[in-house]
C-alpha cells in the first residue's frame, strides 16, 4: 500500500471515524432497537419481550384514534407550515429594506423562539383563558366572551396561533439571510430595465429565494410533526380529545396505556411518513432552484 493511500486511511480514521461511531451509537443502534421493540410485547416495564411477530402493527392499523390523530397532525401542519412560513417571509422583507429599527425587531420576533416549549403553553394558555376571556367580558366582543381552549375549533387554531408565534421568528432569520445573499447587480440591473417591484418580487427574487425555502418548510414540517410540550401543556388534548396530535397519542400508548411495543409500531409509521413527505419537499424544492 502506496504512502497516499495510508494517508487517507489515517485522515479518515482522524476526521470521519469518531462522527461515524457517534451517529452510529445515538442514531442506528437505538433506530434497530425500536424496531425490534415493535416486534415485541414490551409493556415498558417487564424485563421480558416476548416476539409476536407483526401483531402490533396490525393492531396499529386497526387503531382509530392513532389515525384521527394523525389526520388532525397533518391539518395542524398544513396550517401552520403556511402561516409560518408566508408571516415569516413578510417579515424578513420588510426587516430587510432599511427601515429604522430593524434589528431591535429582529431580536423581538426572534425571541419567542428561545422559550421553552413547555413554558410557552402555559403562557399562552393563561391568556386564552384568563386574559381573553377578561377583554370579551368588558368590551362584549362575542369572539372573546369564552374561553379558546374549551371549544374544539378554537382549541385547535389556538396550538396553530402559538406555534406560528414561536415559529415565525425562527425563520425568518433563514429567509432574512437568503435576502442578504440576493446579488444586488441583479436586482439593480431588473431596476434599470424598468422591473416594478412586483415584478423583481415576482421574478427575482422568488426563485432565488428557493433555497431558503426549502430550509424553511422542513425544519417548519418537521417541528409541527414532532411537537408535544405545546400540545401537553396548551390543551393537554382537550377538549373531548379533540386536539389530541399524533406525537401525544404515541406517547400515551407508550407510556401511559404501557403498551410499548404498538406505541413504538407507530412512532415508526409517523417516522417514515415525516420522512417520506420531507423528502418529496426537498426533491421538488432542490429542482427549482436557480442560480443568479
Amino acid at each position: 500500500m502506496g504512502r497516499k493511500p495510508l494517508e487517507k486511511l489515517k485522515n479518515l480514521c482522524i476526521f470521519a471515524l469518531p462522527g461515524c461511531l457517534v451517529f452510529t451509537a445515538v442514531v442506528i443502534v437505538p433506530f434497530i432497537y425500536g424496531f425490534y421493540l415493535t416486534l415485541t410485547d414490551w409493556d415498558g416495564v417487564s424485563k421480558h419481550k416476548n416476539m409476536i411477530g407483526l401483531s402490533n402493527y396490525f393492531e396499529v392499523f386497526r387503531d382509530v384514534n392513532f389515525w384521527s390523530s394523525m389526520a388532525l397532525t397533518l391539518k395542524y401542519v398544513l396550517a401552520s407550515l403556511i402561516l409560518v412560513n408566508v408571516i415569516a417571509f413578510l417579515l424578513a422583507y420588510a426587516l430587510t429594506n432599511g427601515m429604522k429599527g430593524q434589528n431591535f425587531f429582529r431580536t423581538g420576533f426572534f425571541t419567542p423562539n428561545l422559550i421553552g416549549g413547555v413554558v410557552l403553553g402555559f403562557i399562552w394558555q393563561f391568556i386564552f383563558s384568563r386574559v381573553l376571556v377578561s377583554f370579551g367580558q368588558k368590551t362584549g366582543a362575542e369572539l372573546f366572551s369564552a374561553s379558546f381552549l374549551s371549544d374544539p375549533d378554537k382549541a385547535f387554531w389556538a396550538m396553530v396561533i402559538v406555534t406560528v408565534w414561536q415559529l415565525s421568528g425562527y425563520m425568518m432569520l433563514i429567509y432574512i439571510a437568503g435576502f442578504t445573499g440576493l446579488s444586488s447587480d441583479v436586482l439593480e440591473a431588473a431596476s434599470i430595465d424598468g422591473a416594478t417591484g412586483v415584478q423583481k418580487l415576482k421574478s427575482i427574487i422568488l426563485p432565488l429565494m428557493v433555497p431558503s425555502f426549502v430550509i424553511c418548510v422542513f425544519l417548519t414540517l418537521s417541528r409541527a410533526f414532532m411537537v408535544y410540550d405545546v400540545n401537553l401543556t396548551l390543551t393537554g388534548g382537550e377538549p373531548y380529545g379533540s386536539t389530541r396530535l399524533v406525537a401525544m397519542h404515541v406517547y400515551e400508548k407508550a407510556f401511559t396505556s404501557r403498551n410499548y411495543g404498538v406505541g413504538q409500531a407507530e412512532a415508526l409509521i409517523l417516522f417514515f411518513v415525516v420522512a417520506i413527505i420531507s423528502g418529496i419537499q426537498i426533491y421538488i424544492g432542490k429542482k427549482k432552484e436557480v442560480e443568479a
